[in-house]
Formats: C-alpha cells, structure tokens, sequence
C-alpha cells in the first residue's frame, strides 16, 4: 500500500562567522570607457558570487553588467575576502563593492552637481547618466564626467570594506550577538512510502526563503534547487559506513547521491524582506536551503506512517523494520 503524508521544517540561520570578525573587502577602477574593473577576494564556487557581485557595481554606477570585468579569488591581486562558507558572501562582499563603487563614483557626482546646481546626495546614476532624481529630463552623460575627471587629472577608483557588527559571548551570562543578520525558512514537503517495500519517494517540496532582497532571483531560486536535492539525499539516501576510521563506501556505487530522476517538483517562494544592513537589502541563501529538507520530509514520512524516526538517512529497511515492529506491538 502506497501512503502519502505531508511535513513542515522550519530554520533560522546567521549569516556570516559566528561572533568572530570576517571582514571582506573591494576595489573598483571606472574606466574612460565606463568599463569597470573589479577586484574582490570573494571565489565564486559555483553560486553565482561574481554575477551578483557585477550587478551590485552595475546598479550602483548606473552601467551594464556586462561592463564590469570581475577579477576574484586571485591571492596575487585581489583583497582579503574572507571564506566562502557561513552563507555571507553576497552580504559581505556584497557591502564591500557597493562601498568601493560608491568612492570610484564619488568625482564624477562632484562634477554633475556643479553642472547641473543640484546637491551630490539628490544625483542618481542609471543607464550611462546622471541626473536629479526629482527630474531625469535633466542629465549630463557619466563618460562626460569621466573625461572631464580624468582631463584634471582625477582618477574614479575606489576602495570598500565590510564587516559585520558582532559582539562575543559574555562569559558569565551567555549572552552576546553572534550574527549582524539572520536568514529564515520553512520549507513543506509530500512523500509517498510504500508500506510494502519501504521505499520512499518525495512527490513535492514548497520552499519559502526569506533572502531580505533577492539581487538575482533567478540564482536564488537554483540555489534553492541546489540546496533541496542536497537536503533529499541527506534524508534518504547518504549513509557514511566507517569500521575504526576506514571508510567503506567511498565511491559512488556504493554512496547513493540523488540523481535527476530523485528530484522532486520544486516551488520556490522568494520572500523578500529587506535587510538595512546588507547591499541594497540583501542576505545570504547559500546553506539555507539544505537545512529544512530533512526535517520536513521525516516529517512527511511520520504523518504516512504514523512512526517517527529520528535518524538519517531513513532507508527502506528501516521503514519496513518500524512497520513491523508496529505491527507487533497492535
């Protein structure tokens, strides 16, 4: 018999090193051409940092994105940029080129502003321009500015570091503030087991993920993606067999990861709820997505059979031997 069953896991996660300072830091050349050079320590693993880094340059100097040449993870040249772990790269190398972009910028506003007797903190860059934000009709070009920056010899080159406002743990009381921001989840699950072979198959997974602003949604919902299939071969199927340190399953005959063929219907549901601290609103997404899979589809797992286990991964023998033992006992 096939029983399907519904579960819920929830998370709250820190972003960034856990009440220890983790600084990062940027440097930005604007060139002649509005080409912008950007150096940052951030090493992009697969989870888009230097696309969402670009578009933090892009947004702030009123460029393209395709003219911000990232150079990252170069120890000869680029600046400290702290791991890339504890899900704050987009926070804190996100904080750290918004900085420097707004120096590199910083001439060219001066020379728009006594153009166009406007105030700097009322000029806005978009699309190659600089112009009051109560009147975009009036604008002078941003290559303008760089070519009268750079004929006094000025040069558009910036420089910004983040890192974010922690406090350690009081000795005495315990207490203390370990993260300058928090990431929150729940994610929803639908199973189906089959009572008589113990197999396991999950139908669904509706992901809601608070991100505070999503700088580019489309990688925050393949995170996400990423981060449940993870999840799924936790709860299923990853199983580390050791005997006194060796181990015994090494390779991928034996270590069962979860294929396309495992991969649920995904929903994701982007919530965006405004970080003031981070880059333009936003927080980090890159473990987030992993940690409430498990625990939802246990959950799941227990409202099919009315047994609750308490161990991963949740194999086929385990759910026929508690059904059993269920049994048993009725």
């Amino acid at each position: 018999m096939k029983k399907r069953g519904w579960g819920i896991g929830c998370m709250w996660y820190g972003i960034g090193n856990t009440a220890l300072a983790n600084p990062a830091g940027a440097f930005i050349d604007l060139l002649n051409d509005g080409t912008v050079i950007l150096l940052t320590g951030c090493a992009d693993i697969g989870q888009g940092s230097n696309t969402v880094l670009a578009q933090i340059a892009a947004e702030v100097l009123g460029v393209e994105v395709s003219k911000i040449r990232v150079i990252s993870g170069d120890t000869g040249v680029t600046p400290e940029g702290g791991a890339t772990s504890a899900s704050r790269q987009t926070y804190i190398s996100g904080n750290a080129v918004k900085e420097a972009a707004l120096q590199a910028q910083k001439p060219l506003l001066e020379k728009a502003a006594a153009i166009l007797s406007v105030p700097v903190e009322e000029l806005v860059c978009r699309a190659y321009k600089i112009f009051p934000r109560f009147d975009p009709e009036r604008s002078v070009k941003l290559q303008d500015m760089i070519i009268k920056c750079r004929r006094e010899g000025k040069m558009t080159l910036g420089h910004g570091w983040f890192n974010p406002v922690t406090t350690g743990l009081d000795e005495e009381t315990g207490k203390g503030v370990p993260y300058a921001t928090y990431a929150y989840a729940t994610q929803w699950a639908e199973v189906e087991v089959d009572t008589e072979t113990g197999q396991v198959e999950v139908i669904k997974l509706i992901c809601a993920h608070d991100v505070g602003q999503a700088i580019n949604p489309g990688a925050v919902e393949g995170q996400v993606e990423g981060g449940c299939v993870m999840g799924l071969g936790y709860a299923l199927m990853e199983e580390l067999v050791m005997d006194e340190g060796a181990i015994l399953n090494p390779g991928f005959s034996n270590y069962l990861i979860p294929t396309a063929k495992d991969v649920p219907d995904i929903e994701t549901i982007i919530v965006e709820d405004e970080e003031i601290s981070g880059p333009f609103g936003a927080k980090g997404v890159g473990e987030p997505p992993l940690i409430p899979t498990a625990p939802a589809i246990l959950n799941a797992i227990s409202n099919a059979t009315g047994i609750r286990f308490t161990k991963l991964p949740v194999k086929a023998e385990d759910i026929l031997a508690a059904l059993a033992q269920a049994e048993r006992q009725h």
